[in-house]
C-alpha cells in the first residue's frame, strides 16, 4: 500500500509534465513544430515571416485558454487604424480637439512603434492592448523612447516630438484627416519635407538598412516608419488597381489583400513604395515624387532576384507578390519594351515552381485566381504549351471553395489549350520552311493542328451557348449612344456597301460579362490566326466582326470600370488592333483611345499601343520551359 502510494504521485507527475509539454508546444505554430525551429509564439510569428510565408502561420491550441491564445499582430494593427480614422472623423465634428489630438497622437505613436520597435517591446504594447480592451481608456500604451545605448527611460517633455528605438528616429506626423482629400500640394510637400524625397528610398534610408536587410524578410522592427503621405500614395494605389467591387464587376481584391501583408515583408514594403509613389508622381504630374519611386525600383529588382535565387524564398508569397507588384510598375513606367512580358513570363515560372496547391487560400489563392486572365495571357503571348492546361491547375486552386468560379473562368478553362495549338503551327510552319520533313510527316502535322483547331472551335461555341446565351443578367445589347460627351466615336465599314459607319455601342449588364466577350473575342481572333483549314474556318469578314466587337465594347467599359479595371482588357485590346487594317477609321479609334486610357489611368503601357504583348508569331520574348 505505501509503495503504490509512492508511484502514484510520481505517475501523476509525469502526466502533469506531459500535459504541459504538450500545452507548450501547441502554443507554437503548426510551422514551426514541423521545422523544429523556436516559435515566438506571435500570429503571424517571426520565423513564417523570415520564411516568406506569414499567411501559413497556424495555431493548433488544444485548450481554450485566451493566455495561450498567439498574438495577432495584423488583428491589433487594424484595429489601432480604425480607431485612429474613427478619432479623425470626431475631432472633425466635435468640439474638443485638444484630447482628442492628444489621443490621436498617443495612437499613431503606439501604430509606429509596433512597426518598428524590437520583437518584444511590441509584443509588450499588444498585450497591453489586449488587457486595456475592458476599459474606456485602457492604460498609457506610450512605449517609453530609447536612449542612445538601446535602454528605454522614462519620457520627458523634450522627447515626446521624437521617439527612437535606439536605432531609428520617428518623426511627429501630421496625418491628413480622414474626412478631408488633401490637397496635391499638401501631400507632395509633406512626402519631400519628410526627406523620403531626397534619401534614395520611400522610409528607408540607406544609411538605416544595409542590402541584406533588403532581401532578407525580417520581423516587424525592421520597418522604418512611414510617412503619412507615403500612406496615401499606397492608398491611391490600391484604390486604383484593386478597387472595391462587387462579384458583378469580378473580384479584385488581390493587391488590396497583399497590402495587408506588407508589413511582415521588407521586400513586399519597398514594391508598394516604389510602385505607389510611381504611380501617385505620374497621376498629380509630380517629377519629384515619380522620381521616388523610380529610385527604389532597383532596389526592389535586386531583393527579387536574391529571392529568386533562394529555394525555399522563391516559394514564398512575398516574391510573387512582389513580381505582381512589378507588373503593375510596368504598366505605369514602362521602362523598357519589354519589362512588363519579362516579369509576367517570370510569374509563370513561380507558379510552376510553386505548384497549384500552394494556391487554394489567402493572397496567393487571390494572385491567381483574380488575375488569372494576366497569365493565361501570357501564356498565350508566349506560343508554347503551358502547364495552366494541366487538370490540376483548372481545378485544385477552387477546390477548398475559397472562391467560386464564374463564367470567366470555365472560358479560361478552354483558352488555356490555345498555346499548344500556337506551338502546333510555329512548329509546322519551321518544319515547312526547312524541307527537313517528308510531305507524309508534314500532312500529319497539319491533320494533328486542323483537329486541335476544330476542336476548339466548337468547345468556345459550345460556352457561348451555355454561359452566353443564357446569361442570368441578359445577354449584350445594341444602343446608338451613352452619352453626349466627347468619348471617342467607333466607325468602321459596313461589309456589304464597303461605306463606312458608325455602329450601335455593345452594352452589358455588368463589367463581369463585358471583360469576358472582350477575351472570348479576342481569344477566337488568336485561334483564327492559325486556322488553315479549308472549310469551317473563320472568315476573314468574321475576324474583322470579332475584332470591331472589341471596340464597341470599350465605351461601356471604361464608363463603368472603376479605378484602372481598363488594364483587364489590354490583351484583348492589343489582339483587336493586330486584326485591324493598318490605315482604317478602325485603328484610328484605337489610337484614341490609347491617349485617353493613359492619360486617364496614367498608364504608360496604353500609351505605347502595347506590342510587347502581343500574340503574334515571332513578336514575344521566349522564356524556356514555359
Amino acid at each position: 500500500m505505501v509503495e503504490g502510494q509512492d508511484q502514484n504521485p510520481r505517475g501523476t507527475a509525469a502526466t502533469i509534465d506531459r500535459r504541459k509539454a504538450a500545452n507548450r508546444q501547441a502554443r507554437s505554430c503548426r510551422v514551426c513544430r514541423l521545422r523544429k525551429v523556436k516559435c515566438d509564439r506571435v500570429k503571424p510569428c517571426h520565423a513564417c515571416c523570415a520564411h516568406g510565408h506569414p499567411s501559413k502561420c497556424v495555431y493548433d491550441s488544444p485548450i481554450d485558454e485566451d493566455e495561450l491564445q498567439p498574438i495577432s499582430q495584423s488583428d491589433e494593427i487594424r484595429n489601432l487604424r480604425n480607431e485612429i480614422s474613427e478619432l479623425r472623423a470626431r475631432i472633425n465634428s466635435q468640439g474638443n480637439r485638444a484630447q482628442g489630438h492628444r489621443r490621436l497622437a498617443e495612437l499613431e505613436r503606439v501604430f509606429d512603434s509596433i512597426r518598428s520597435a524590437p520583437l518584444d517591446v511590441v509584443n509588450n504594447i499588444i498585450w497591453q492592448i489586449r488587457a486595456s480592451h475592458g476599459s474606456v481608456d485602457g492604460p498609457a500604451l506610450l512605449p517609453r523612447p530609447a536612449d542612445e545605448a538601446g535602454v528605454y527611460s522614462e519620457t520627458t517633455p523634450e522627447d515626446e516630438n521624437v521617439v527612437t528605438d535606439g536605432t531609428l528616429s520617428i518623426a511627429p506626423r501630421n496625418f491628413p484627416v480622414r474626412n478631408r482629400t488633401p490637397s496635391a500640394g499638401s501631400i507632395i510637400d509633406d512626402f519631400t519635407d519628410d526627406g523620403y524625397g531626397t534619401s534614395g528610398g520611400l522610409g528607408t534610408s540607406e544609411s538605416q538598412f544595409g542590402e541584406d536587410d533588403l532581401y532578407v524578410c525580417g520581423p516587424v522592427s525592421r520597418f522604418a516608419p512611414q510617412s503619412p503621405a507615403l500612406d496615401v500614395f499606397i492608398q491611391r494605389f490600391v484604390d486604383a488597381f484593386s478597387p472595391e467591387v462587387d462579384l458583378s464587376s469580378g473580384r479584385a481584391g488581390a493587391i488590396r489583400a497583399a497590402a495587408d501583408i506588407r508589413m511582415f515583408s521588407p521586400m513586399i514594403s519597398n514594391a508598394f513604395d516604389a510602385v505607389s509613389a510611381t504611380f501617385f508622381g505620374r497621376s498629380v504630374r509630380d517629377p519629384r515624387v515619380e522620381s521616388s519611386g523610380l529610385k527604389l525600383y532597383p532596389k526592389v529588382l535586386r531583393s527579387l532576384q536574391q529571392a529568386l535565387l533562394d529555394p525555399e524564398r522563391s516559394r514564398s508569397e512575398a516574391t510573387l507578390v512582389t513580381v505582381t507588384l512589378l507588373m503593375a510598375f510596368e504598366s505605369i513606367e514602362r521602362t523598357t519594351q519589354g519589362s512588363i512580358a519579362a516579369h509576367a513570363m517570370g510569374a509563370m515560372q513561380l507558379f510552376r515552381h510553386r505548384g497549384a496547391e500552394n494556391h487554394i487560400y489567402g493572397v496567393e489563392h487571390l494572385l491567381f485566381t483574380e488575375l488569372r486572365p494576366y497569365w493565361v495571357g501570357a501564356a498565350l503571348v508566349n506560343r508554347r504549351p503551358s502547364f495552366f492546361a494541366d487538370e490540376a491547375w483548372k481545378t485544385v486552386p477552387w477546390s477548398a471553395e475559397t472562391t467560386v468560379k464564374d463564367i470567366l473562368h470555365y472560358l479560361l478553362d478552354i483558352v488555356v489549350d490555345i498555346p499548344a495549338v500556337l506551338a502546333q503551327y510555329d512548329d509546322l510552319e519551321a518544319s515547312q520552311s526547312s524541307g527537313v520533313l517528308g510531305n507524309g510527316e508534314l500532312m500529319a502535322k497539319q491533320t494533328k493542328l486542323w483537329n486541335g483547331v476544330a476542336d476548339l472551335t466548337q468547345q468556345f461555341l459550345q460556352w457561348k451557348k451555355d454561359w452566353v446565351d443564357d446569361y442570368p443578367a441578359g445577354p449584350p445589347k445594341e444602343v446608338e449612344s451613352q452619352g453626349d460627351d466627347s468619348f471617342p466615336v467607333f466607325r468602321c465599314r459596313d461589309l456589304r456597301t464597303m461605306k463606312i459607319i458608325t455602329p450601335k455601342t455593345l452594352v452589358y449588364p455588368d463589367l463581369r460579362l463585358a471583360q469576358t466577350m472582350c477575351v472570348y473575342y479576342a481569344t477566337r481572333l488568336i485561334l483564327s490566326s492559325v486556322d488553315t483549314r479549308p472549310t469551317d474556318r473563320v472568315t476573314p469578314a468574321e475576324q474583322y466582326t470579332l475584332a470591331c466587337n472589341i471596340c464597341r465594347s470599350m465605351e461601356c467599359y471604361l464608363r463603368q470600370a472603376p479605378g484602372n479595371m481598363i488594364n483587364r482588357l489590354a490583351l484583348p485590346v492589343r489582339v483587336a488592333w493586330e486584326a485591324l487594317p493598318r490605315k482604317g477609321v478602325e485603328r484610328e479609334f484605337m489610337q484614341e483611345i490609347f491617349k485617353l486610357v493613359e492619360k486617364r489611368h496614367s498608364l504608360s503601357l496604353w500609351g505605347s499601343a502595347m506590342p510587347e504583348i502581343s500574340p503574334r508569331a515571332g513578336s514575344p520574348p521566349k522564356v524556356e520551359g514555359g
